[in-house]
């Protein structure tokens, strides 16, 4: 019995039906229902822990309103070497959460772009900020 692994390509796959459920506003149990399984499911599949058929990727897509490509947008591959995920991951990985949907939704209420800018800065500050303090701790 081979036991399988997760697969770079599941956990991409899967933070983005996570991101395009949060930006839909829809909880994992209507979801769930959606597509016929257990919210517990839905989660499986949102950590690349268990990985999404076809029919039913197909399935996510439509309840969710995106395109079937939107699940693999950002993912790099090689030919002969294993997908590798792409630096978009990143992002991805921070808008996969409640907070980050949050910060992208307000962000792009701004109609202002030097508050948006001044915004990032703000932002990219804290974390050097962050990083100047582990650096001292060390």
């Amino acid at each position: 019995m081979s036991i399988r692994r997760i697969s770079p390509v599941d956990i991409h796959v899967g933070r983005r039906v996570r991101l395009a459920r949060l930006a839909a506003g829809m909880s994992q149990d209507t979801l769930a229902a959606g597509t016929g399984v257990t919210f517990q499911q839905i989660q499986k599949y949102e950590k690349g822990a268990n990985r999404i058929g076809t029919g039913r990727l197909h399935a996510i897509a439509k309840i969710l309103g995106v395109p079937f490509a939107h699940f693999f947008e950002g993912m790099e591959e090689a030919p002969g070497r294993k997908p590798q995920l792409s630096t978009i991951d990143t992002i991805t990985e921070a808008l996969s959460t409640k907070e980050g949907v949050r910060i992208a939704q307000a962000l792009a209420r701004i109609g202002d772009a030097t508050l948006r800018r001044r915004i990032a800065e703000l932002l990219e500050a804290v974390i050097e900020s962050q990083k100047e303090r582990i650096r001292a701790a060390r």
